[in-house]
């Protein structure tokens, strides 16, 4: 059922890589012209250059040692070179979901990618989990945040710290983090403003919030920062996810409108040039529309 789903959301990005599959099996060629081509659907198709260059040289290698080299034999190759780029070892891939754990979760990104929205799907995925969840509405900059993230919160029938609009983000980080303290939650959510990286005040802002979270949390409790991308953005998108990582730390990514978008080769860039993993996946609009990110599918369902 899941499998199905997924398949269905990724339906954009697997025809986008499926039909340039196909015109590469229709002729026959030499197993050396194959793998140029593939590599260059990869490319094609956001997977990134340095990325595709990589899964292609281990398609090689592999290759090499095998004696049957039709179509499906490549693809069962590719699929499984692709799916060992998004499981490395150098890759903190812990799942936040099921942690038995008390947890921090500071959401960041740039303007319109879906930030608050976001925060609604995660609420849910947490609460059905078995989380009493606090959110807070560190977003006191864009007009309407904060009434947009206490929908979600109604929505979601969980708590919700509030400021006031143009309020200092930190000073609600502080009240957050205190209710959350004293009010025996599992999990702490914030939101906060859309920023660029190359805005230093707002980035000064955001290590402010993150310096309140690290002195009043306990050190047992897990803490991560989520940057949440626009998956129809594509290459854009991890260039955008590179500058933001020079300026503060990322723990994992979200990535929105997967369902919208022939770019979802976008995600293996991401892990391999970043090693960031890619958490959750956004493949909707509804509060329901998150699945937790599952390499050996998403793959799967691509190629």
């Amino acid at each position: 059922m899941f499998f199905d789903k997924l398949k269905d959301n990724l339906k954009k990005t697997k025809e986008a890589l499926n039909i340039k599959m196909s015109n590469i099996f229709a002729d026959k060629k030499d197993i050396e012209e194959v793998i140029d081509e593939i590599e260059e659907t990869l490319i094609l198709s956001d997977v990134g250059y340095e990325t595709s260059t990589k899964i292609c040289k281990k398609l090689r290698e592999d290759l090499k040692k095998q004696v049957e080299k039709d179509e499906q034999s490549i693809k069962t190759l590719l699929r499984k070179e692709m799916t060992d780029i998004l499981m490395s070892d150098e890759i903190n891939t812990v799942d936040s979901i099921n942690l038995n754990e008390k947890q921090v979760i500071l959401v960041v990104g740039v303007n319109g990618v879906g930030k608050t929205t976001s925060i609604g799907k995660l609420t849910k995925l947490y609460k059905d989990s078995g989380k009493k969840v606090l959110l807070a509405a560190a977003d006191t900059f864009r007009a309407g945040a904060i009434e947009q993230l206490e929908v979600w919160a109604k929505r979601n029938d969980v708590d919700i710290c509030v400021g006031k609009e143009m309020q200092d983000p930190a000073s609600v980080i502080f009240d957050a983090t205190k209710k959350f303290n004293d009010g025996n939650y599992d999990v702490l959510i914030c939101d906060t403003a859309g920023r660029l990286h190359n805005k230093k005040n707002l980035m000064d802002e955001l290590e402010k919030m993150k310096k309140i979270i690290d002195k009043n949390i306990s050190e047992d409790i897990h803490k991560e920062t989520i940057m949440v991308l626009d998956a129809t953005t594509g290459q854009n998108g991890a260039i955008q996810a590179k500058l933001f990582l020079e300026k503060t730390d990322v723990s994992g990514i979200f990535l929105t409108k997967l369902d919208s978008t022939s770019k979802g080769g976008v995600v293996f860039s991401i892990v391999d040039e970043l090693k960031i993993p890619v958490k959750y996946i956004g493949v909707g609009e509804t509060i329901n529309d998150i699945e937790k990110f599952d390499a050996k599918s998403f793959v799967e369902a691509i190629i």
